[in-house]
This record gives structure tokens, sequence and C-alpha cells, in this order.
């Protein structure tokens, strides 16, 4: 179990935590409509919520694509986000020198997938002593996934979420196996898993170099993972996602969030609601 504020605490065998904002930040009106929206339907269905946006998309496939406001901007975004609504806040790092700066505004650190193994980063994010997310790579097998957590506990921090947010199967196409979370449970010492499903529904365009998307199909993929049982959801929505500045095919459109969340909570209250059942 994770500890990331007074009240929220993630667990695999605890009620799931909405880990939900926008991709990134494209404003701070925007994350602030966003933020005001999530907690009311969170705060209604008695959800426990954590905000989370990007500062910088350092990833994105063509340097002319929009990247965000950048780290001091968007620290200061957060801080009025913490100010305003009262949520902790989760964000990616992905250079050395951002971790502890970070750090002291945000309540969870990310560590980026296509960055997961990068032992320096590993190390600078563990010293901060901050819970980190650590995104399963699309190139991984979910039992490799404990070999990250190994350097993690070896640099000093045990205080660790797992993501899966899909793996490329061939070429230009994700897949989530829904097999693997148990996997991660198994290898990992049974670390809090949380589903990422906005980027599960990626789809790439190879001639393209922006992502596609197949938010047409996230109820699907939603109930599917966290019928397995699973300690949060990662979720990303937008007012318009036609005119969001990043992956906005796999964005949920903001004004369905609480129809969404009410079948994920029922969803999610119904499979925890069992008992144990271990078969060997």
């Amino acid at each position: 179990m994770i500890k990331i504020a007074e009240n929220i605490e993630v667990s695999n065998s605890a009620p799931f935590v909405l880990f939900g904002g926008i991709n990134v930040l494209e404003s701070e009106q925007l994350a602030l409509t966003a933020c005001e929206e999530y907690v009311r339907v969170t705060e209604k269905l008695g959800i426990p919520y954590v905000f989370k946006a990007s500062f910088d998309k350092a990833n994105r496939s063509s340097i002319h694509s929009y990247r965000g406001p950048g780290m001091e901007e968007g620290l200061r975004i957060f801080e009025k986000v913490k100010a305003e609504f009262g949520v902790p806040v989760i964000t990616d790092v992905h250079e050395i020198y951002q971790a502890a700066p970070v750090a002291e505004v945000v309540d969870v650190l990310q560590l980026p997938a296509f960055l997961a193994r990068q032992t320096d980063l590993v190390v600078a994010l563990a010293k901060t002593g901050k819970p980190v997310n650590i995104k399963k790579p699309q190139f991984l097998s979910p039992s490799q996934m404990q070999n990250i957590v190994h350097k993690f506990k070896e640099a000093g921090n045990d205080q660790l979420i797992l993501c899966d947010r899909g793996t490329c199967m061939g070429y230009d196409n994700l897949v989530v196996d829904m097999l693997g979370f148990g996997v991660m449970k198994r290898t990992c010492e049974n670390l809090p898993i949380i589903f990422d499903v906005t980027h599960a529904l990626q789809n790439r365009d190879p001639s393209g170099a922006a992502s596609g998307g197949r938010r047409d199909q996230v109820v699907d993929l939603a109930r599917a993972g966290m019928g397995v049982g699973l300690a949060g959801l990662f979720l990303e929505a937008h007012p318009n996602p036609d005119q969001a500045k990043c992956d906005g095919p796999s964005a949920l459109p903001l004004d369905k969030l609480e129809p969404f969340l009410a079948q994920i909570k029922a969803l999610d209250d119904l499979v925890k609601s069992f008992p144990p059942l271990v078969i060997s």
C-alpha cells in the first residue's frame, strides 16, 4: 500500500484511485476547468482522486509538435491547481535535473515508459523520497518490471506504483495483456498496479507524426482492465478532444466523465467484494 495523501492510499485490494486529468498543460484555464470537473465527479461518486498533466511532452514524434509550457510555468500551474482544489498532483519527469524541483511541488513523480530503464533517472527520482509511478515500457514483458523495481529499491525508494499502458504487438499496434497484471503483481511483490487506459488506446499512423487513437473503445478496455482488480485507473479527458494539442484521439470527452466513472466504480466495487480465490 502506498500513501499519497492523508486520505489517499493506493492498494490492489482497496477501492481504486483515479489518476486523471489532461495529457499536457495547454493553459492554466484548461487545467482548472478539467480539474474542477474531475473533482465534482469524483466527490459525487466517492472516488479518491489525483490530478495528472504533463508540463513537457519531451517524447513527441515531431520536433514541431506542442510540448507544453515547460517546468517553471508548469509547476506554477500545479501549485494553483493544488491551492484551488486541494488535490494531489502527479506529473512525469524526463530529465535528471527536473526531479528535485518537481518533487517540491507535486505529490507523485512519474517515470515515462520510454525512459524506465535509464538508471541515472531512476536514481534521481528515487532520491526525492516521493512515491513514483513507473510506466511499463511498451517493449518490456510484465515480469521484467521487477528489474526496474529492484533499481528503485537499491536506490532507497520502495514507494512504487506500476502502470501498464499496453505492449507493442507487431508494428504500430498496442495490446493490453490482461494476464500481465497478475504477472506484475506476483513478480513485483504485489506493488499497486494501475491501468493507463488512455495511452493503451493509441493507434499509430505509420505515415504521420501524431498518434491516432480509439477512444470509442475506452469503455470496453477500461471495464476489461479494472475487472482484474487493480489499484487505480490512469485517465485523460478533454473538453474538446478533437482540438487537443496532444493525444486527442485517445482522450475521453470531458462531458462523458461522470457516466464513465460511474460504471468503473460499480465494477471495481463488485470485483473487490469477492473473497480472494487462489487457484494453483
